[in-house]
């Protein structure tokens, strides 16, 4: 198997993960809190999905999806167009509201499948590319994308673990 084909495979669970974390929550189980400073499952995916757009846009210069395809209209957060939730204070957080999972599954899916043109067309060279100077050492496009599919697998994780919660809590 060869780094493509982990990383295709990593990216996918992600994917899976995402579509079992908001099945069968309406609206208010998608955008409950726990607790005042707690995120909820769509702020959770939001920001997975946000991040993913943006690092793997970046890095392959590409457009993001949440831009390129309208999904910031779709959305109406009213937040600034390249913000991706990261540092978001709890009143950022719940300016995250869906009205459906298929909003954010939907937001997922197209950034998944950028996301896989980008990966198909990986040569293991392409591994080694610096993509960010701002580290020392620099961030090569093998640590970013093993980064962003660590970030996102643990988010989705907690919206997992949100989930419970929520559905606990109205039974």
């Amino acid at each position: 198997m060869h780094a493509k084909d982990i990383l295709i495979e990593g990216y996918a669970r992600i994917q899976e993960e995402v579509h079992a974390a908001v099945e069968g929550l309406d609206p208010d189980g998608l955008n409950a809190r726990p607790a005042d400073d707690a995120n909820s499952v769509a702020w959770l995916l939001w920001h997975l999905t946000r991040v993913q757009d943006d690092h793997i846009a970046d890095a392959f210069g590409l457009d993001q999806v949440w831009l390129a395809d309208a999904w910031e209209k779709r959305f109406g957060l009213g937040l600034p167009r390249h913000d991706t939730g990261y540092g978001h204070s709890s009143a950022r957080v719940a300016k995250v509201r869906v009205d459906s999972a298929g909003l954010l599954t939907g937001y997922y899916d197209a950034v998944h499948e950028q996301t896989l043109g980008a990966l198909r067309s990986l040569t293991a060279g392409d591994l080694e590319r610096i993509v960010d100077e701002n580290w020392d050492p620099p961030v090569t496009l093998g640590a970013r994308l093993v980064s962003v599919l660590s970030d996102d697998l643990q988010h989705a994780g907690q919206a997992a673990y949100v989930r419970g919660l929520v559905q606990s809590a109205a039974s």
